[in-house]
């Protein structure tokens, strides 16, 4: 067991670890640390805790020392200065006429980086863009093109539960996301009412996953035969999945009764339903779009 602090970078960002180097460190203090992109600002988010080996990332850098009020204006500062680099950049790709849009900035702690996050419908030529940003503000100059989700994540807004977005509150990576997900659910496939603010499935798909699962591992499809109470044959109509209860059609001759019964009252006879929808060919369509540009996400994420 190794001794460590977890740091973000970023509101919501990953947690990376470090070694506390000895300091007494507690949740919610400032630190500057070294990174591979050299010397930074971070905010303690898990203090002094002990974690196996494997869970850490080698080599574990240390903590050069508890952030300073020295640091906290240079902090402050260097807020300041992304502001106006980023009006800038953004004079500067309208010059170069880029088809790019600049979604933020920021500078390393030591400044010796300034760093400029992009999104783009495809590949961008903007080695003359960095020769003009260098020379401008005489540092190295990294242009990282994103997608739309950690766009979302960086501007923030409010999703359609009228909360603010989790991706920008607390959500520090992204989970795999897919249409299977929303079946699982019994949610409408309709693109419009699963998507996120970004475009792209709702990242909170993903929290009830392994309960819909299992739930939905015990219940009938939609159009199976089970054996009610009373010993008829019926065909499954409709799931409630939550609560477990399931409505059926009894016929009986020219009598059609529609029933609901709990999963525990009923033997499944047998199993031919689907609980896939079907849908209209324009929906259906919307729906393989989505998923083609979160394979997409994934080929940028990767190329970071």
């Amino acid at each position: 067991m190794i001794k460590v602090i977890g740091v973000r970078f970023r509101k919501a960002g990953k947690i990376y670890y470090f070694d506390p180097a000895g300091y007494e460190i507690e949740s919610g203090e400032d630190v500057i640390v070294e990174t591979i992109r050299g010397v930074e600002f971070g905010y303690v988010v898990k203090g002094i805790m002990e974690i196996t080996e494997d869970e850490v990332v080698q080599p574990l850098k240390k903590v050069i020392r508890i952030a300073t009020d020295k640091d906290l204006d240079q902090e402050e500062e260097n807020s300041l200065k992304e502001a106006e680099a980023f009006g800038t950049c953004s004079e500067k790709i309208s010059k170069h006429n880029l088809d790019m849009k600049l979604i933020d900035c920021e500078y390393t702690f030591d400044k010796n980086k300034l760093l400029f996050y992009f999104t783009a419908d495809g590949r961008v030529d903007f080695r003359e863009l960095v020769k003009d940003l260098a020379a401008v503000f005489k540092t190295r100059i990294e242009l990282r093109q994103i997608g739309v989700r950690d766009e979302t994540k960086m501007l923030g807004s409010i999703g359609i539960c009228g909360r603010p977005l989790c991706c920008y509150t607390h959500l520090s990576e992204f989970h795999p996301v897919s249409i299977k997900m929303a079946k699982e659910q019994n949610l409408s496939l309709n693109p419009t009412k699963i998507s996120g603010v970004c475009g792209r499935l709702m990242c909170c798909l993903k929290y009830e996953e392994e309960t819909y699962i299992e739930l939905n591992r015990k219940l009938p499809r939609y159009g199976d035969t089970v054996i009610t109470p009373g010993g008829k044959e019926a065909e499954v109509k409709h799931v409630n999945i939550l609560r477990q209860l399931i409505k059926v059609i009894i016929r009986d001759g020219d009598n059609v009764d529609i029933v609901e019964f709990h999963l525990d009252e009923l033997k499944i006879k047998k199993k031919r339903g689907n609980k896939n929808q079907k849908l209209p060919k324009a929906e259906y369509n919307e729906l393989k779009k989505l998923e083609k540009l979160e394979k997409q996400e994934k080929e940028i994420s990767r190329e970071k």
